[in-house]
């Protein structure tokens, strides 16, 4: 078999479905570390979310990297939400074949392999959306597109400032824009994106919509530039769980692509919102599960998860509903917790809470979630998309 259709083919091998178990399991019982995901809280999340979407009058696309998992991408879409989000094109199989259509690839694509991937995904789904930066990305689509006989919807990626992809407002924007409309008959020109990645966990709630504000300046001119040019400019995407609060006063978006809003985690919990010093509109959905496996120390102990069951790319993992308690990276497979007068006593072989630093990348470390129903679980849900980076 041709390497790639060995790849594409391994993605029909992923379960994306519920896995119902014969009986609860206790907490206590879970094999270590693993994904605890609170049910309760994870449907307040979202149903606090899509209120708010309704009330604004901003379509809400989640961003399915964070929890990469149909059955989640489904409980967003049964509260309102227009489509969902895929960082990659190998996550968008996986959730097209999950039944998931309304898609949108926010990555551009310049690979003939992956572009002719977009190409077979789009044969059978009309609904099927990716962003493009250059004329080099839509001419590869072009023509993967053109040997399928198939069409895709393309937003315009607009930089806001964070130098990482797009293409700014000016004469560039111009000319891809005329260059999609006018040469491309497999391209359907749809709109723009603007996410500002860079603002979204700026602590001062004053500074982070300063930023945000000017940020945004960007996606504002790109489309004057084009209405000014005779183009019809549909949808406006982007924006985070860290702007959600800003984007109705500032009226740029039509929808918004908030994706960590659903489990989240230290990063965005200790930024301010707007009427709270911390941001917990949204509730802590999502934990990991360690034991306590040994003690070298009296004033230490450690537990059993370290770099291979949590990421972090600026801070430690903390403990849920435990104070004095401090987490410290042990290594790949262990955690060291210092013990300074914790508010309850920890002994060997107990099952702890840790809060995780960034839910998307901690989340692409496990196979499955243990949804917890009270203090049992009741399902396994498969991290069905967890490593596709292609």
């Amino acid at each position: 078999m041709e390497f790639r259709a060995w790849i594409e083919e391994q993605s029909t091998q992923r379960p994306v479905e519920p896995i119902q178990l014969a009986s609860p399991i206790p907490v206590s019982d879970l094999p270590t570390p693993c994904l605890l995901l609170d049910a309760v809280e994870l449907e307040a999340n979202l149903k606090t979310m899509a209120d708010w979407s309704r009330a604004n009058g901003i379509a809400l696309r989640p961003h399915s990297k964070m929890h990469k998992s149909p059955v989640v991408a489904k409980m967003q879409l049964a509260l309102g939400a227009v489509g969902i989000c895929c960082a990659k094109v190998s996550e968008a199989a996986i959730m097209q074949r999950a039944g998931i259509h309304n898609i949108l690839v926010t990555s551009p694509v310049v690979d003939p392999g992956i572009a002719q991937r977009v190409a077979n995904l789009a044969k059978t789904n009309g609904e099927l959306m990716i962003v493009v930066d250059s004329v080099a990305s839509a001419g590869t689509l072009e023509e993967a597109l053109s040997r399928q006989a198939a069409k895709v919807k393309v937003l315009i990626d607009i930089d806001p400032g964070l130098g990482r992809t797009g293409i700014a407002p000016g004469e560039g924007l111009s000319s891809l824009t005329a260059y999609l409309v006018d040469e491309c008959s497999h391209l359907q020109f749809e709109g723009l994106q603007v996410y500002a990645g860079h603002c979204m966990h700026i602590e001062s709630v004053l500074e982070r919509q300063e930023k945000y504000k000017k940020a945004m300046r960007a996606g504002q001119l790109a489309k004057a530039q084009l209405l000014s040019e005779g183009y019809e400019v549909k949808i406006m995407s982007g924006g985070g769980t860290g702007s959600y609060e800003f984007e109705s006063e500032l009226g740029v978006l039509d929808e918004l692509q908030a994706g960590s809003y659903a489990f989240m985690d230290i990063e965005y919990r200790d930024i301010e919102s707007k009427s709270r010093s911390i941001f917990d509109e949204f509730k802590i959905a999502l934990t990991v599960l360690v034991t306590t496996i040994s003690q070298p120390k009296a004033k230490t102990i450690t537990v059993d998860a370290g770099f291979k069951s949590l990421a972090s790319d600026k801070m430690a993992p903390q403990f849920k509903d435990i104070e004095g308690c401090k987490y410290y990276w042990g290594g790949d497979e262990h955690g060291i917790v210092a013990l300074n007068n914790p508010s309850k006593d920890i002994v060997l072989g107990e099952k702890l809470k840790l809060v995780t630093p960034h839910c998307d990348p901690t989340v692409n470390l496990h196979d499955y979630y243990y949804v917890v129903f009270g203090d049992h679980v009741k399902e396994l849900w498969p991290v069905s998309t967890r490593g596709c980076s292609q």
